[in-house]
């Protein structure tokens, strides 16, 4: 069977929408000096977005979102400027869909998987939340993270080396990737991310709480609004523990005591995360982060990733993986075992 299969790629052409404001002044001609010259009116600025509100006097946040995108979270090497053109933007997106629609070489282990297209998962296939940015990273204004510094990649090394110890992916389930098991998968944050597909929430806000459901996996982050004190230093979650504050029109939302078994790019379970929600328009909430951890990054860096509406219901999404599937990929390497024993044995 084919992962993927050929589709006609639809990617609407990108809006921008440019306010030009303009003084143009110029010098009358000696003979009409006392006239004085015509000055062009600036335009009219932009009105501000005045996001809907709660019952309880609030920002609307709520809604189906996605943060699904093509713009990478570092910018590519090669890369040298912050912004692509509506055109360049454009190709780049097209691009990337053709490679995500590519078939599988029948036969190979790659082919085994379901095939994307054919289920809708193409990110092409529905809604994207488009940017010109050439990655998500805005800080360091090169668009890259900054360097591990030497305790990041002490404890990298480290990590590395359990995990070997351990023995082969296939060998034992403990072995197999957390999102394989069924456990946490990226999109779940904090920070949010796009997961490649499904990469759906949905925003719940009562008095005092916000909640946010990841569509993968189903992971709820219920978030206090009551200025409470962070949890102790011994509770830890796979998704941290969050504590959220209005400032403005901003829900600026702060994520610590992680249990370090999910790292995020590498970071420590002293990881903090600071997320800013801004709804800006009808159809788009800012989303920007600010990742904090020393003990991996000698600096700060942020990024922004825009959640674009999109349809709802979220359905419950059943990760069957973990109901057969793991089973079946271990017999799978038991019986690869025993061919290459036999294999080895006639020989």
């Amino acid at each position: 069977m084919n992962r993927r299969s050929l589709v006609s790629i639809g990617v609407a052409t990108l809006a921008v929408a440019v306010v030009l404001s303009a003084s143009l002044a110029g010098q009358a001609p000696a003979a009409s000096a006392a006239k004085a010259a015509p000055v062009a009116r600036a335009a009219a600025p932009a009105k501000a977005y005045t996001p809907p509100k709660t019952p309880d006097g609030q920002p609307d946040l709520q809604g189906f979102w996605t943060n699904s995108t093509y713009v990478p979270l570092e910018r590519p090497k090669g890369v040298t400027k912050e912004f692509y053109t509506p055109d360049e933007a454009e190709a780049a997106i097209k691009a990337a869909a053709a490679r995500e629609a590519e078939q599988t070489e029948p036969g190979t282990t790659a082919d085994v998987h379901y095939d994307f297209s054919q289920f809708g998962l193409d990110r092409s296939q529905s809604t994207i939340a488009r940017s010109l940015r050439t990655s998500l990273i805005v800080d360091p204004p090169d668009g890259r993270m900054p360097p591990v510094n030497n305790e990041g990649q002490r404890r990298a090394a480290e990590r590395a080396a359990a995990r070997k110890a351990m023995g082969g992916q296939y060998d034992q389930v403990q072995n197999m990737p957390i999102g394989s098991r069924c456990i946490i998968m990226g999109g779940a944050g904090p920070p949010l991310r796009n997961a490649g597909y499904n990469a759906n929430y949905q925003i719940v806000q009562s008095p005092g709480y916000v909640m946010i459901l990841t569509e993968m996996i189903h992971d709820v982050r219920i978030i206090p609004l009551d200025n409470r004190p962070q949890a102790a230093p011994t509770v830890r979650q796979w998704v941290g523990v969050s504590r959220g504050r209005w400032e403005g029109n901003t829900l600026v939302v702060e994520t610590t005591n992680f249990n370090g078994k999910n790292p995020f790019q590498g970071s420590s379970e002293n990881l903090k995360v600071t997320e800013r929600f801004t709804r800006v328009a009808d159809d788009v909430i800012d989303y920007k982060y600010t990742i904090e951890d020393p003990a991996t990054w000698d600096r700060p860096w942020s990024a922004e990733a825009p959640l674009a509406k999109t349809g709802g219901p979220i359905f419950e999404f059943a990760c069957h993986e973990t109901n057969y599937g793991v089973a079946n990929i271990l017999a799978g390497a038991r019986a690869d075992e025993k061919a290459a024993a036999e294999k080895k044995g006639s020989n």
